[in-house]
C-alpha cells in the first residue's frame, strides 16, 4: 500500500506538462518531482522531448548548432516534431498500459497551441492535465542555468563553455518569437503553476485535486541553484562494535578519531574556492550522531527527531545473530521483503520514508547542508536523490568513516566519496545471512549504487 494511496481514494491520474524556455530549470524541476512522488510510492515518469529528439535526429540533433532550432529550419522542425509526438506516445502507452499515476511532458510547451492539443489528448483519456511553468528573466540565473546543461546534457558533450553558453543563447532566441507564457485571463480554465523566477513569486489557478496540491506544495519548496549536500553516519559506535543495533551508544576510539577528522573532510570536499561557505548542520538526537558533529565548526547545527536510526522495537540491542536465533520467522521476513517489514515494536523502511517527508521537504528549501545521521535513514535520504527504487534502497551499502557529497543537477545527481583513513568495523548485513560485512556475491546493480549510479539496517 503506498504512502499516500491517491490513485486508488480518487482514481486521479495527471499529466505535469512542463512549460518554458530553455535554461529556466524545467528538467530539474522534473526530475524532482519524479524523484518525490516515487520516493513516495506513487508511480511516476518524466518523458524528455530533448531525449527523443536527440535519439531520432542522431548526430544532425546532437551535433548541430543553434540553428536547428530556428523556426525556418524545416528538418529540424521535423525532427523536433517527430521528437514530440514519440514521447505523448510513449507516455499515454505508459499510462494506460502500465498504470501510471503522474507522467511528466518534459519539453518547452511553448505555445497554447501546443498545450491545446495536449489538453484535448488528456482529457480524452481521462488524465488530468497541470501546466508547469518555468518563466524567469534573471540573467545570473538563467547562465547559471546553461553552465549547468553545458556540464550534464549530452547536447554539449565536449563543446567548450564559451561556445555552449553562446550557441544556447542563440537558441533560446529563437524559442522567444513564438513563447506564449501562462495567463490568468488567457488561460483561466487550465490547472496551472507559474513559477517566476525560481519561486520568487508563485501564482496558482484551479488547483484541483489532492495529487495536484502535494505536487503544488513540493513544487512551491523547490530551488534550482546550485547547492551541495553532504551526508556522512555517525562515527564508528560501541553497538557497532559488538554488532549490535539500536540503542544510544557512544562513539568508540576510532569513532572519536573520525569525529575529529571529519571537519578536514568537509573541507576537502568543499574545494578552496568554496573554503568559507557556511554549512547548516543537522544530526539526530541521539548521542553518537550528536558526538560525531562536536568537532566541526559551523554554528548552525539543528538535532530533528526525524533523523533518528530506524527503531527496531523489541529486537533494539540485540544482534543479528540474536535475532535470527530468537526470531526466526521474522528474520526470514525481513529478508524477503526489506523495505515492509515492520520490527515487533519498531518501524520498517516505509515508515522512515513516512517520517522523513518534512526533511526533504525542509532540504529543498535549503542550500548547503550537511546530515549526520544513520544506516538506514542515509539509505532513504539517499535513495530520494539518486531515486532508488524502494526494493534495493534498504540493500545499499553507506560505510561508516565516509562522506558522501551530492550535487544535484538536471539530468543527474553528482556524487563524490571521501574515506578517512580510520578503520571501522562493516555494519552491513547481506541477504541470507545473520554476518555483518561486505562479502563478493554483493550484485552488479549494488555495486553500481554503491559507487553513486543515478539509475538507482
Amino acid at each position: 500500500m503506498p504512502v499516500y494511496s491517491i490513485s486508488h481514494v480518487e482514481n486521479v491520474r495527471v499529466c505535469v506538462v512542463m512549460v518554458g524556455l530553455p535554461a529556466r530549470g524545467k528538467s530539474l524541476i522534473a526530475q524532482k518531482i519524479v524523484r518525490y512522488l516515487s520516493w513516495l510510492s506513487i508511480k511516476s515518469k518524466c518523458f524528455n522531448v530533448g531525449s527523443y529528439r536527440r535519439k531520432i535526429a542522431g548526430v544532425t540533433g546532437a551535433d548541430a548548432d543553434a540553428t536547428f532550432f530556428s523556426p525556418n529550419n524545416e528538418e529540424g522542425l521535423k525532427f523536433r516534431q517527430e521528437a514530440v509526438n514519440q514521447a505523448i506516445k510513449d507516455m499515454m502507452s505508459w499510462f494506460l498500459d502500465e498504470n501510471g499515476v503522474v507522467g511528466i511532458l518534459d519539453a518547452t510547451n511553448s505555445t497554447r497551441d501546443r498545450r491545446s492539443k495536449i489538453l484535448k489528448l488528456c482529457r480524452e483519456n481521462y488524465i488530468e492535465p497541470l501546466f508547469l511553468e518555468s518563466w524567469c528573466n534573471d540573467e545570473d540565473l538563467i547562465k547559471q542555468n546553461i553552465l549547468d546543461v553545458k556540464t550534464t546534457s549530452p547536447d554539449y558533450i565536449n563543446k567548450d563553455s564559451e561556445f555552449a553558453l553562446s550557441d544556447f543563447m542563440k537558441r533560446i532566441k529563437f524559442y522567444e518569437t513564438n513563447y506564449q507564457t501562462l495567463n490568468q485571463d488567457i488561460d483561466s480554465n487550465l490547472s496551472f503553476i507559474k513559477l517566476v523566477n525560481v519561486n520568487t513569486q508563485i501564482i496558482l489557478n484551479r488547483i484541483e485535486s489532492y495529487l495536484e496540491s502535494r505536487i503544488v506544495y513540493y513544487v512551491m519548496n523547490l530551488h534550482i541553484k546550485p547547492r551541495a549536500i553532504y551526508l556522512s553516519r555517525h562515527g564508528e559506535s560501541l553497538y557497532n562494535l559488538t554488532g549490535k543495533i539500536g540503542g544510544d551508544a557512544d562513539l568508540s576510539e576510532r569513532g572519536w578519531k573520525y569525529a575529529k577528522k571529519l571537519p578536514e573532510l568537509v573541507l576537502k570536499s568543499l574545494g578552496e574556492e568554496n573554503i568559507n561557505t557556511d554549512l547548516t548542520v543537522w544530526t539526530s538526537t541521539l548521542n553518537r550522531t550528536q558526538q560525531t558533529a562536536s568537532f566541526l565548526p559551523y554554528k548552525n547545527k539543528l538535532q530533528w527527531k526525524a533523523l533518528d536510526e530506524l527503531d527496531a522495537g523489541e529486537c533494539d540491542g540485540m544482534t543479528y545473530e540474536e535475532i535470527e536465533k530468537q526470531f526466526p520467522e521474522d528474520f526470514k521476513a525481513r529478508d524477503d521483503n526489506k523495505y515492509e517489514y515492520r520490527y515487533r515494536g519498531g518501524e520498517s523502511y516505509r515508515d522512515i520514508v513516512i517520517r522523513l517527508e518534512p526533511i526533504i521537504m525542509e532540504l529543498e528549501r535549503q542550500e548547503n547542508i550537511l546530515i549526520i545521521t544513520h544506516q538506514a535513514v542515509l539509505r532513504c535520504i539517499y535513495a530520494y536523490f539518486m531515486n532508488v527504487p524502494q526494493e534495493e534502497s534498504p540493500w545499499m551499502s553507506i560505510p561508516l568513516h565516509t562522506l558522501i557529497k551530492l550535487e544535484p543537477r538536471a539530468y543527474s545527481t553528482i556524487v563524490s566519496r571521501i574515506k578517512a583513513d580510520i578503520p571501522a568495523v562493516s555494519t552491513y548485513k547481506e541477504k541470507g545471512t545473520s554476518q555483518l560485512g561486505e562479502f563478493d556475491n554483493i550484485t552488479s546493480k549494488s555495486r553500481d549504487l554503491l559507487k553513486g549510479s543515478s539509475d538507482g539496517k
